[in-house]
Order: structure tokens, then C-alpha cells, then sequence
């Protein structure tokens, strides 16, 4: 019978303008309700009907089949099972047909200031489909698995693109692993070719990628070959016929190369996400579902018209980057913005300068590069012009109400809408969002379900939370950009996110809905924490810390408690400027009691520089742990940590 105390209220409310609203794509909650309820009710036409927008060689008569029965052991869902398509004849031919050839498709900005280049949608078909060719050229065919290790380069969406083409399985990983985590990647995957560069550039330093690669690939490796973009001058080994320049190849290489047509369920990328433990899982993602939702939750969300700059900050490397950054914008004809660098680099104003270099419309980052910003002051983005912003979004991890109100004040003026994004790398699409142009804003919440997908939340025991209690939340149905299965181990896809609630996707995230019928997101259930009997998600507790003026940045972590079973142990990093003491220390304790109760109060609070990171963001919790119980000898792999040093200074007793 358990369920998540709620123990936060945000009661603040702040509604789109009548103007936003009125050229909205939904322009209020009735139209959305009206849709929503067809999608759930009448699921095989509403998406039938949807998939229009897509160019197909056949078109689909069926919409959904699935079946999920864990009594009988068996998983399965398939979208549109009997069309064929191309993704890439959908984000870039359809529209130099529709005689959009001359639109510009990609901006691209590298990390120094002075580099920056354009791709017309004419231009990136030319190059893609030169790509393609190379690829064909070194043996590779339909099915067959592609390594991309690049930086935020424009060759890396036409990489992505010309696998989409020729029927290829993409398998990107981050710029930012070592050669551990890269060998592991190729090998499950079973990747015969790789492409990279000899230098990525981020935040001023150079990381040598093909040095990395060359560690990861010996004599018995499934790559063969290995295409190789010249970043830069710097110098990089090159193996006589297996390893072959970019820039050479593509010389040679014609400008045309055919789409394959592809069924609807043939895989097109698979993207590896890795657990505290254990392997990295390889998320497969098939064709035409997932296409068709990354497109609409892109047009819908962010509200996209004709002739708007879209900019999402994540890295090609990650889920949102192959969504929001290639896939999703392209097929709807937008003009995409790739960026290399760092939101700090070469100053705290970098974000803002772009925005107001390029006259940015959409703008989509992660909490915790609002919350890095935040550290530097507000005095960085009121230097540049952002009045080209029409609409805000965050995605990753649950955006706590006072950065929340940040980006509202500071970013968006208090007129631009946020659309605050919850969703998954095995959701492939965004899940719950408001919508721009008909939503109640409320800072921090998530607020509805986008078409089609239908969730539950659930106490431990499996019955239903009633308002504000806080449970699992599940998908009761599939929806058209659901990862289908783990490549090469459907077993554990089952165990891993429909055993726990039988027949029932586990997101394994902690969730409460309001009585206005709004979705909270409470962090990961692995982040509950069991103090004298509360069951505390432990981002509400970072979520007071940081309403302090004081506070940047924390992080909450269990700790074994001989009374209370478990108490909080919290990491803080403090805004630019102020200075950690005792005084502070007590302030911040304080805070936290008025704010929750005393029962949520740490029982220790540790002042850090910075918190181990994920070269995507993310705070690595799990470090965290074993620091707060001393057990710093036995810290786990930290290979994906985007500074390591920053442990020493963690793990010093006070």
C-alpha cells in the first residue's frame, strides 16, 4: 500500500497570451481533450490518419498490433507493420521536391566563435547522399551496423542520415566516452565500420578521438573500416586500408544515391543507455512510428512555424539529439541548430549569444544547464538580445520550481511559454509536455500526456495512487516511438520494464498527479528515500534546497540511520560569489524545515565545488552514495564522468 509522500505545493500559475495562443497548432485545453480522448479511443485511425504527414512508397492499412503477456512470456508491438519508407527521403528529399532545396536544413556553430557553417536542404541531400555511397563503397548494406564517435560537427547528422538511407542501423556513441565504453558499444552492436574524426573541439581543449578509437578497435574487432573527418590539422595514425579520410572519399562520390524503401519495422538506429551496473542496454528503434511521433511532438511542442531557428543544445551522442537536434525537426522542414561547444565557454553568456546571433525562436536545454547558468547570475544573458524566442523547453531530469521561474523571468520575460518535457531514450519521443499555446503553466510540472499515450500511476503493491500520492509511473499502451526491444537480448526488455508491474510499461519514475490532472515528476523510484516512515523522493528535497538564494546546485543521497532506518545526506554547490560556513550551513537547514517539515531535514550537508556529472549533465547519484557512506575505495566505474578530479575533492572528510 505504500506510495511516494508529496511534500512539496507549487501554487503559482501562469497562462499563454491570447496572441501565442490564437496561432497556436492547439490553441486551447478543450481542442487537445478533444484529441487526446480520440487517440486513446480510436488509436489505429487517429494514427492512421496522422502517418499521412509522412512520404510513403506503400501506405500502411494497419496501425497498432501488439501483444504484452508476461504469462506467456511475450513482448511485442509493432505500428503500420505493412508500409515501407525512408526516414532520410522524409527529413531531406520531400522537401527539395516540395521546393524547399534552398531553405537552409542545418546551422551549425562550432566551438569557436568564428566557426560557423550552413546546409541547405539541397546541400545536405548532395552530401548525404555522397555519404551513402562511401558507405556502400566499403561493403556496408541494409541491416548492417554503423559505429558514429563524432563531436557536434555537421558530418555527423549527414553520417546519421546516409545510414537512414541506405537501411543501415546507426549505433552513435557520445564524443565524451573513453575506449572501454566505445569497445563495448561496437562489439554488442556488431559494428563493421566507424566513422569519427581525428579531433573533437569542446569548450577550447581538443580530445583525440581517433586515438581513442584506435584503442578501442584491435586485430578482433568487428570494425574493418574506419572513415575519418579531418576536424582539424592536428595529425592522427591512419591504418593503410582500413582507415579512409572523409574529406577523400567524398570527393570521388556521386551525388546520388537511391532511398532504399524499408519496412516500417526495420530497425533504424540503436542507442545504448547504461544503468549504475551491468552492461549498457541497446535500445532499438524501428522506422516509421518513431519518425512520425519525433515529427509531431516537435510541431506541436514546440509550436514550429515556417521560417523559425530551432535550437535543441543536447549532443548528437544521446537520445534528444538524434530526436529533437536531427530527426524531428528535419522531417518537418525546420532549420535545425548544431552547436560544439559548452554553455560556459569561452564566458557564462554563450547560450545567449548564439540566441542572439542567429535569432533563435525554440530553445530546448537541460536543468542542469539552466541551473549552471544560474550559478553565473542573470547579469550574462540581459547583455544580448532574446526577444526572438517564442517558446522554452527543458528535458532530462525534472526542472525544479525556482530555476523553472529563472528561465521564465530571465530567458523568456514572463511571456514565453515553457514546455517542461518528460520522456525516455526507450520512449523515443516526448510523453507528457504541456502545450505552448494552451497549458497552465506551473513551475516544475509536466502537466498532460501527449496523443496516444495512456499512463497509470501505481502504488508498490500495484493499486492505483489516488490524487497527489505519489507512485510508479506506467504506460498501459504502446505508443508509435516505443523502443521495440534491448538488440540482442529481448529477455532482458522484459525484465526490465514490464516484470515489476506485470503487462504494464515501468518507467521507473516516481509520479503524483494533481487535482487539476497534471503530471508531477518525482525523480527515479531507485531516488526514494524511507525516513521515519515518510517515502521521500529525494528531488523534492533538491528541489527546496535550491529555492535558497544561496544554492546553485544539491544533491540528496540515503545514508543508513540507526533510528530513522535512513536519513539525507546533501550535496551543495553555492552561486558565484558566496562562501561556505557554518552561518550558511545552518541557514540552508533551516530553509529546508520551513519549506518541507523537519522530518526532510539532512542529517549532514556537505558544501562541494561541483557534483560528478555525466558528460550529458546528469548527476551521477550512485557516486554520490558510496561517498556519503565513506566507501570511497569502491566507487564503481567512473570512466563516464565528465571531470573525474572532482572526486578527491568530494571525498574529503570534514
Amino acid at each position: 500500500m505504500e506510495f511516494l509522500d508529496h511534500i512539496l505545493e507549487e501554487k503559482r500559475f501562469f497562462y499563454p497570451s491570447k496572441e501565442f495562443s490564437k496561432q497556436a497548432h492547439i490553441s486551447n485545453l478543450e481542442e487537445y481533450l478533444k484529441n487526446y480522448k480520440d487517440s486513446l479511443e480510436n488509436s489505429d485511425s487517429f494514427w492512421l490518419n496522422q502517418s499521412k504527414q509522412l512520404h510513403w512508397f506503400s501506405n500502411p492499412t494497419i496501425g497498432c498490433k501488439w501483444n504484452w503477456d508476461l504469462s506467456s512470456n511475450t513482448i511485442e508491438h509493432t505500428w503500420f507493420e505493412d508500409g515501407t519508407l525512408n526516414v532520410c527521403f522524409n527529413c531531406v528529399d520531400r522537401h527539395v521536391e516540395n521546393g524547399l532545396g534552398n531553405k537552409i536544413a542545418i546551422v551549425w556553430q562550432g566551438d569557436k566563435e568564428e566557426e560557423t557553417k550552413t546546409l541547405t536542404y539541397q546541400q545536405l541531400k548532395d552530401e548525404v547522399c555522397q555519404f551513402a555511397n562511401v558507405l556502400k563503397k566499403q561493403g556496408v548494406k541494409k541491416g548492417d551496423r554503423v559505429c558514429i564517435y563524432m563531436p557536434m560537427i555537421p558530418e555527423a547528422a549527414v553520417a546519421l542520415l546516409a545510414c537512414a538511407r541506405i537501411g543501415a542501423i546507426h549505433s552513435v556513441v557520445f564524443g565524451g566516452f573513453h575506449a572501454h565504453a566505445l569497445r563495448q558499444r561496437i562489439e554488442d552492436a556488431e559494428c563493421q565500420l566507424l566513422v569519427t574524426s581525428n579531433v573533437s573541439l569542446r569548450g577550447g581543449k581538443k580530445i583525440f578521438l581517433k586515438e581513442i578509437s584506435d584503442s578501442a578497435i584491435d586485430e578482433n574487432s568487428p570494425v574493418k573500416k574506419v572513415i575519418v573527418v579531418k576536424r582539424t590539422d592536428d595529425p592522427c595514425s591512419m591504418q593503410p586500408h582500413r582507415d579512409f579520410w572523409y574529406q577523400e572519399e567524398m570527393e570521388s562520390a556521386s551525388k546520388w544515391c537511391p532511398p532504399e524503401p524499408l519496412n516500417a519495422e526495420d530497425p533504424l538506429f540503436i542507442l545504448y543507455t547504461s544503468g549504475s551496473t551491468g552492461k549498457p542496454k541497446g535500445v532499438v528503434h524501428t522506422q516509421a512510428g518513431y519518425l512520425l511521433q519525433v515529427a509531431m511532438t516537435h510541431k506541436i511542442l514546440f509550436d514550429i512555424h515556417e521560417n523559425e531557428i530551432y535550437w535543441c543544445t543536447a549532443d548528437i551522442g544521446w537520445v534528444t539529439g538524434h530526436s529533437y537536434v536531427l530527426y524531428g525537426p528535419l522531417c518537418n522542414g525546420t532549420t535545425t541548430l548544431l552547436f560544439e561547444g559548452l554553455p560556459t565557454y569561452p564566458n557564462p553568456g554563450r547560450f545567449w549569444q548564439i540566441v542572439d546571433k542567429f535569432q533563435v525562436s525554440s530553445f530546448y536545454t537541460a536543468p542542469t544547464a539552466i541551473r549552471a547558468l544560474i550559478q553565473h547570475g542573470s547579469a550574462w544573458p540581459l547583455q544580448y538580445d532574446l526577444s526572438s524566442l517564442r517558446v522554452l523547453g527543458t528535458v532530462g531530469e525534472p526542472i525544479n520550481p525556482e530555476a523553472w521561474m529563472w528561465y521564465f523571468e530571465v530567458i523568456g520575460k514572463g511571456k514565453r511559454p515553457i514546455v517542461d518535457t518528460w520522456w525516455q531514450t526507450e520512449t523515443g519521443a516526448i510523453m507528457i509536455s504541456p502545450l505552448p499555446g494552451a497549458s497552465p503553466l506551473k513551475p516544475g510540472c509536466a502537466s498532460r500526456p501527449f496523443f496516444g499515450v495512456d499512463p497509470i500511476i501505481l502504488k508498490e503493491d500495484g493499486s492505483l495512487c489516488l490524487l497527489n500520492q505519489g507512485g510508479s509511473l506506467c504506460i498501459q499502451k504502446p505508443w508509435p516511438a516505443m523502443m521495440r526491444t534491448m538488440w540482442k537480448d529481448h529477455s532482458r526488455f522484459i525484465d526490465t520494464y514490464f516484470r515489476k508491474f506485470p503487462n504494464l510499461y515501468f518507467t521507473g519514475d516516481g509520479c503524483r498527479i494533481d487535482q487539476e490532472g497534471d503530471f508531477w515528476l518525482l525523480g527515479r523510484i531507485d531516488d526514494v528515500v524511507n525516513v521515519s516512515g515518510h517515502r521521500i523522493g529525494t528531488a523534492e528535497v533538491e528541489s527546496a534546497a535550491v529555492s535558497h538564494e544561496a544554492v546553485a546546485e544539491a544533491a540528496v543521497v540515503p545514508i543508513p540511520h540507526e533510528i530513522k532506518g535512513q536519513g539525507l545526506y546533501m550535496f551543495v554547490t553555492l552561486v558565484d560569489g558566496v562562501e561556505p560556513n557554518a552561518e550558511l550551513k545552518q541557514s540552508l537547514l533551516q530553509h529546508i524545515k520551513e519549506e518541507i517539515g523537519s522530518f526532510a531535514v539532512p542529517e549532514k550537508l556537505k558544501f562541494a565545488k561541483s557534483l560528478p556529472k555525466t558528460r550529458s549533465g546528469k548527476i551521477m547519484r550512485r557516486i554520490l552514495r558510496k561517498i556519503a557512506e565513506k566507501k570511497w575505495d569502491d566507487l564503481g566505474d567512473i570512466s563516464t564522468l565528465a571531470d573525474t578530479k572532482i572526486i578527491e575533492d568530494l571525498c574529503q572528510d570534514e
